[in-house]
C-alpha cells in the first residue's frame, strides 16, 4: 500500500470489488428456478445502491493484520454485507421496525410481501455461512475462515445483532446514554466488529491482532451510530452527550490500531475513522 493513499480512491476500489463479487455470485442463481421470486427478492435488497462499508473495512483489516488478500478474503468480506442485508430485510417488516421505504425505494416486502422477504432474510443469512465455508475449502487455512465464521455468528446472534434488536423491540427508549450505548453495541457495534474480526481472520491474522481490531470494531460501532442518530435527529434528548462521545469512541477506536504488530499497515482503517468524526 502507498505511504500516502488517496483512501478515497481506495474505498472505492474495495466497494466496487465487493459489487462485482455481489453481482457475480447472484448471477450463478438467476439461472435456477426462481418459485415466488426468491432471487429476484434477494437481488432487490442485495445489489441496491450501498456504501457496502462491512466488507470494506473488512477488507480494510486484512490488508491491517494479514498476510492474505485474495478472492477468498473477498468472499469472506462479502459475507458480512450478507448478513447486514438480511438485517435490513427483516429490520423493515411490520412486526419489527415498520419501514415502507429503504435506500430510497420500497422495501423489499413492500414489493414482494412480507413472506417471501422472511425467506430472503432467511437466505442471505445462510448463504454468508455458505460462502465462508467455501472460502475455507479453497484455502490452506480452514481455521482461519473458522475463526471468521465463529466470529459471524457472534455478531450476527443472540449475544450481539438479534439481541440489540430483541432489546430494540421490547426496552422502550434508553433513558440514559449508557443504556443507549448498550443498545447500539448490540444492534450495530457487534457486526462492525465481526467484519474487521472476519477480514482478519480470514487473511490469516495472529489472534492479537484480530482482537485488537475487534476492540477497534466495537468502538466504532457505537461512534458510527452515534453519528447515525445525530444526522437522522433520533434519541434527541441525548445528542449533546452522544456527539462528545462520538469523539472519544474514534479516538479510542485508533488507540487500538497502535496495538496491531504492524500499525503503519492500517491506513485505511485510520482514514474511516477520521472520516466520521465532526468537522473542526
Amino acid at each position: 500500500m502507498p505511504t500516502s493513499p488517496d483512501w478515497t480512491a481506495w474505498t472505492a476500489k474495495r466497494r466496487a470489488e465487493i459489487d462485482a463479487l455481489l453481482a457475480a455470485r447472484l448471477d450463478r442463481l438467476r439461472g435456477a428456478e426462481d418459485p415466488g421470486r426468491l432471487i429476484e427478492s434477494l437481488a432487490y435488497s442485495l445489489l441496491a445502491p450501498g456504501k457496502r462499508l462491512r466488507p470494506v473495512l473488512a477488507l480494510a483489516a486484512a490488508e491491517a493484520a494479514g498476510d492474505f488478500l485474495d478472492e477468498h478474503v473477498r468472499l469472506a468480506a462479502a459475507s458480512v454485507e450478507l448478513v447486514h442485508c438480511y438485517s435490513l430485510v427483516h429490520d423493515d417488516l411490520p412486526a419489527m421496525d415498520d419501514d415502507d421505504f429503504r435506500r430510497g425505494k420500497p422495501s423489499n416486502h413492500k414489493v414482494f410481501g412480507e413472506a417471501m422477504a422472511i425467506l430472503a432474510g432467511d437466505a442471505l443469512l445462510t448463504m454468508a455461512f455458505e460462502w465462508l465455508a467455501e472460502g475455507a475449502e479453497g484455502t490452506s487455512r480452514p481455521r482461519a475462515f473458522a475463526r471468521a465464521s465463529l466470529a459471524l455468528a457472534r455478531g450476527a446472534g443472540a449475544t450481539g445483532m438479534v439481541r440489540g434488536q430483541a432489546r430494540d423491540l421490547s426496552g422502550g427508549k434508553p433513558g440514559s446514554v449508557e443504556a443507549l450505548e448498550r443498545l447500539h453495541a448490540e444492534k450495530t457495534g457487534a457486526l462492525f466488529r465481526a467484519a474487521v474480526e472476519v477480514g482478519a481472520a480470514a487473511a490469516g491474522a495472529a489472534p492479537d491482532d484480530i482482537a485488537a481490531l475487534g476492540a477497534f470494531g466495537a468502538s466504532f460501532g457505537v461512534a458510527f451510530q452515534h453519528a447515525d442518530d445525530l444526522d437522522d435527529a433520533d434519541h434527541p434528548d441525548h445528542a449533546e452527550v452522544a456527539r462528545a462521545r462520538r469523539e472519544v469512541l474514534l479516538s479510542d477506536a485508533v488507540a487500538h490500531l497502535r496495538r496491531l504488530r504492524h500499525p503503519d499497515r492500517a491506513g485505511a482503517l485510520r482514514a474511516i475513522a477520521d472520516g466520521l468524526r465532526s468537522p473542526s
